[in-house]
């Protein structure tokens, strides 16, 4: 008898909590599992629209939020293992079911009998609803509407080929920026061009060199092998090849190159926007965030450069006359700062990265904030060995809040060839409620931090500790999800807002009472002496007036893509360099151009959101005040936080959740106190 085997993609899952079961998982399950899983979506689909009874929140909006369960369940793990575990041929299961998801998407959105009866609902059939169930409904009708439900008959089918093109162009944007990170690496052989480097970067690069079956020592553009050369390599020559080739990433490289991707993408978006009634693809996303218009926006981004603009070409003098006085002679370049920055804060501040890293040990940073959270918030974090995960570095928590399982984290540290480069928060499931049984939100933080060595343990920079905090507030907005709904649960929030949890978080990084706890030198024990706890403190705003401007200068090149009326085919560097002109601290320099590797919004979900990362600067500033005022570990503050805006998803408008914490609206000028941005 053939031994046939059975897909578990398309069984329900059977493990602990109904978690993945990475390891029976194959590349060649996913199409299958897809196309099962989107024949049984249709078939639901159908059903609502079939039906002969009253059209109500249970017959209708209900059904519809479940209709998909299996698909979300899939392509949440494809997708988050396209990002963090992908292959060629992941890569080319890709490229072949986004044309499907794509048409199965169209094919709800632009159902008339559909939306005929989710418009009844919406019209006729709230009296009787809570506000919960009055939201679901809300939002669905407008989902609706802004996915094309009301166009007629050959505006869906050019509505239809848009957003099939433009999943097929982001998901390529993606891959080649993946692949033109892969592909570059400095290969270093005479140990003279180590000069300047520290130890640690010098057995990383080691071992980088060893696992590519090569002598000497290799640098790669990922973010835990270039930046820590920039900082420190001595060499002019090889940082401006380092500094080049990331900022020349997909521009200009027949192989990779997103030049004419990016210009697609860009035109597709605009085309979208006129069919739907936008006059730019701008308008179209901000009606949904919390800043509503492009004119809002472009004036706060406005604001906020002209109160950090001469803070960051003060601090670019400060390092610039640094350098000076170091027998640096000429103009200082992109590839300099990053260097003598670093030298300044050694001799000048008398505080380096070299310095605090000892101190700041993953293992028990990772420690010391659980033990953060549980003080502050009252869970735990048991680590799970049974439960499957899909590379060996990864590992399982269960999340316990007096004594009950609210959550399963998965954590993915190190980077490797098959991962993206960054930090993200994602989820393989999240929460809601099916017949009234809970299922619980599946987690996972993904980092590219620096890998231990054969004789050192991972040890962080403070940046990364930073993120590692940064991304564990996103994960607390998914772990504290409540509700039953998942359309409006845990992150499912408005994008400018989506970044408060996340941002606010790494306030305590810097608190002293966490670092006096939790940097412990990982040779000897010793905490970290108070002499550098006071220089972490008090260099939280070193450059950053610089950091400041460089941030803005990437919202301003969103808003300039995306507020485009006309289709573009002009000359990509050009646009870019008139969209942050006001912006630039250092000369332009030919054949870079960052547009063609800008994944957060040509292939992420920022497309006229990355101002998002400086509007949740000004909400968190201004909520740790509340904090601060309180006491930063005080559990009834923490215990507000999560009950009125980590626990709520999208229950309610954004800015009613934040009054729902502060009792007000938020203050702008907090921020910049935060920052010192102030005279």
């Amino acid at each position: 008898m053939e031994n046939i085997e059975i897909n578990p993609l398309v069984e329900q899952f059977t493990t602990f909590c109904e978690t993945p079961p990475f390891s029976k998982i194959k590349v060649g399950d996913y199409k299958p599992a897809i196309i099962l899983a989107i024949d049984k979506a249709k078939n639901r689909v159908d059903d609502i629209v079939n039906s002969d009874v009253e059209s109500t929140f249970s017959s209708v909006i209900e059904p519809l939020e479940l209709s998909s369960k299996e698909l979300d369940s899939v392509t949440s793990i494809f997708f988050n293992m396209n990002s963090a575990e992908t292959s060629d041929e992941l890569q080319a299961v890709a490229i072949e079911v986004s044309p499907l998801l794509s048409e199965f998407s169209n094919s709800i959105s632009l159902n008339e009998q559909l939306f005929r009866k989710i418009k009844s609902v919406y019209e006729n059939g709230m009296t009787d609803l809570n506000d919960e169930q009055k939201r679901v409904v809300d939002k669905c009708f407008k989902s609706f509407e802004r996915s094309g439900a009301n166009l007629n008959a050959d505006d869906k089918i050019s509505y239809s080929k848009i957003t099939t093109e433009l999943s097929k162009k982001t998901l390529l944007f993606d891959q080649n920026v993946l692949a033109a990170t892969n592909d570059f690496f400095l290969h270093i052989t005479d140990s003279n061009d180590l000069s300047g480097l520290p130890d640690f970067v010098i057995e990383g690069a080691s071992e980088e060199a060893k696992e590519r079956d090569l002598e000497g020592w290799v640098i790669t553009l990922q973010a835990q092998s270039m930046i820590p050369f920039m900082q420190y390599s001595d060499m002019r020559n090889l940082r401006e090849i380092i500094w080049k080739k990331y900022n020349s990433r997909c521009y200009g490289e027949s192989k990779n190159s997103n030049v004419e991707i990016l210009k697609d993408i860009i035109n597709l978006r605009l085309e979208k926007a006129n069919l739907l009634g936008y006059n730019t693809h701008a308008d179209y996303i901000l009606e949904e965030r919390m800043a509503l218009s492009k004119d809002k926006v472009k004036s706060f981004l406005s604001d906020l450069l002209s109160k950090s603009l001469k803070f960051g070409k003060k601090d670019v003098d400060t390092i610039t006359k640094y350098a000076h006085s170091k027998d640096f002679d000429g103009e200082i370049m992109g590839w300099d700062f990053a260097y003598y920055s670093e030298k300044y804060k050694e001799e000048v501040l008398n505080f380096s990265d070299e310095l605090l890293k000892p101190y700041f040990e993953l293992g028990a940073i990772e420690k010391a904030l659980f033990d953060l959270i549980t003080e502050m918030y009252g869970i735990t974090f048991e680590i799970d060995e049974d439960i499957d995960k899909y590379n060996k570095d990864v590992k399982c928590y269960r999340v316990i809040d007096n004594g009950k399982l609210i959550a399963i984290l998965y954590i993915d540290f190190f980077p490797r060839s098959t991962k993206s480069g960054g930090a993200w928060m994602t989820t393989f499931r999240d929460y809601h409620k099916v017949e009234g049984e809970v299922k619980l939100p599946l987690v996972s933080v993904v980092c590219n931090f620096s890998k231990p060595t054969s004789s050192m343990p991972a040890l962080l920079t403070f940046n990364e500790v930073n993120t590692l905090f940064h991304e564990f507030g996103h994960a607390l907005h998914g772990i504290f999800a409540e509700g039953s709904y998942q359309s409006i649960s845990g992150t499912n929030v408005a994008w400018d807002f989506v970044e408060l949890p996340s941002q606010i978080m790494e306030n305590w990084a810097t608190e002293r009472v966490f670092l006096e706890r939790a940097a412990k030198h990982y040779k000897t024990g010793e905490v970290i002496p108070s002499e550098l706890v006071n220089k972490i403190i008090d260099a939280r705003n070193f450059l950053s007036g610089y950091a400041s401007v460089r941030q803005l200068s990437l919202g301003l090149a969103d808003m300039a893509w995306h507020t485009i009326t006309e289709p573009f085919n002009g000359d990509i560097k050009e646009f870019e360099f008139n969209a942050i002109r006001e912006c630039q601290l250092f000369p332009t320099v030919e054949g870079t151009c960052f547009a063609p590797a800008f994944s957060h919004i040509f292939s992420g979900g920022y497309s006229s959101g990355y101002y998002s990362y400086k509007w949740a600067e000004v909400l968190e500033a201004d909520a740790f005040t509340r904090f601060q005022a309180e006491g930063v570990l005080n559990r009834e503050t923490a215990s507000d936080f999560r009950k009125t805006i980590l626990s709520k998803g999208d229950f309610k408008d954004a800015m009613e959740l934040y009054i729902d914490f502060m009792g007000r609206e938020p203050k702008t000028e907090a921020l910049s106190i935060k920052l010192g941005l102030t005279d």
